[in-house]
């Protein structure tokens, strides 16, 4: 039986004094705050090594400041990331490349099962260590935010509302006067964790327009732009007239924002709306029991609720090989899941930190980390 504390007041996310901290590129572009702990883990010795990782690119900000307050509490300890995307990342874990994955989507259940093979028989674990609006996202000159509805928006990313002044449009912003420029749909050209949940919003939202199942590669059916990575669509997006696209909303910088319709009401993105979409998440079944895998409810209609949410997680090994690597991530994931881990990633990222609760569990699923007999 699970033993996560996955309640509704207990939920998901701490939101006390946050802000998203826009960037225009998978890295970080604020002041990494200085380490204040000494070891990764509070009362541990310090350890050393190389630990290698990739996966999400939306993690990527996080990620630098994750790595540069890790080694400062642990001078003979490196951590290499590449952020290659979420689908790359879990592939890489599974092709026992790397020693950990960051990846906006859970291992599904066949990759759950194929990670028995090498982490023993309890499988991976996927533990949630960065929450973030996917923020919708367009360039077009003198609007800043309209309001959309998930069919909507849904129609304009399958290419069937074309141009900015659409009826579809139209109809929700009676104020903004909205030019006849054609839209250019800019999508992930690799497979990505971020397509994921956005495609799976659309699926559960709009199901009789996104008639697509959710998946991290972006459907061959629709045409349009591609680029690679968070930093590559916010980058096309920023230099395409007419453009919109779909990306972590600490990256977004300048580009105009889409309010989502949810019940009667549009609602921005926000740390909070977010939280809110999150809060009635359920855990997978059919993992094991310290596994946080997450299932969100994206059409729900409560009231403040932002439901295009991602949350990203550290993919990790239940049992490692040998003891200096099972050290290594657990010293590791210990500070990801701190408490100054989570602020460092909220200073660089415009993160949400995670919960005490959800540390608490994830705490818990860190330590069941054990080394082959």
């Amino acid at each position: 039986m699970k033993v996560l504390r996955f309640g509704r007041a207990a939920a998901v996310i701490s939101v006390a004094a946050l802000a998203l901290t826009a960037c225009g590129s998978d890295n970080a572009t604020g002041e990494t705050p200085a380490s204040e702990g000494g070891n990764a883990s509070e009362g541990a010795a310090a350890v050393s090594g190389t630990l290698t990782g990739a996966g999400s690119s939306a993690q990527n900000a996080a990620m630098t400041a994750w790595q540069e307050g890790f080694s400062a509490a642990n001078s003979g300890a490196t951590v290499q990331y590449s952020p290659d995307g979420s689908g790359a990342g879990r592939e890489a874990f599974l092709g026992q490349a790397v020693q950990f994955a960051g990846s906006d989507a859970f291992l599904d259940d066949e990759e759950y099962e194929a990670s028995k093979e090498f982490c023993g028989p309890d499988g991976a674990i996927n533990i949630p260590v960065y929450v973030s609006p996917i923020a919708v996202a367009f360039n077009l000159e003198g609007i800043d935010s309209l309001n959309l509805d998930a069919a909507t928006i849904a129609a304009i990313f399958r290419g069937e509302v074309a141009t900015w002044d659409a009826e579809a449009i139209a109809s929700q912003n009676p104020d903004a006067e909205l030019p006849s420029t054609p839209i250019t749909v800019v999508h992930r050209s690799d497979d990505s964790g971020t397509t994921e949940n956005f495609t799976e919003y659309l699926a559960a939202a709009a199901p009789d327009v996104w008639t697509d199942e959710a998946d991290g590669a972006w459907p061959a059916a629709y045409v349009a732009e591609n680029a690679q990575g968070t930093n590559g669509v916010v980058s096309t997006t920023t230099g395409t007239d007419g453009a919109i696209t779909y990306a972590d909303a600490s990256a977004v910088g300048d580009l105009g924002q889409v309010s989502v319709k949810v019940g009667e009401e549009y609602v921005p993105f926000s740390p909070e709306a977010a939280a809110l979409a999150v809060e009635s998440a359920t855990p997978v079944e059919g993992r094991s029991d310290v596994d946080m895998s997450l299932e969100l409810e994206r059409d729900t209609t409560e009231s403040g609720a932002y439901p295009v949410v991602l949350v990203s997680y550290h993919i990790v090994c239940s049992t490692y090989e040998d003891q200096e690597t099972a050290d290594l991530v657990k010293a590791f994931e210990s500070y990801v899941v701190s408490e100054e881990g989570q602020q460092t990633a909220e200073g660089s990222a415009g993160s949400a930190p995670i919960s005490d609760n959800i540390r608490m569990d994830a705490e818990a699923a860190i330590e069941s980390i054990t080394v082959a007999s």
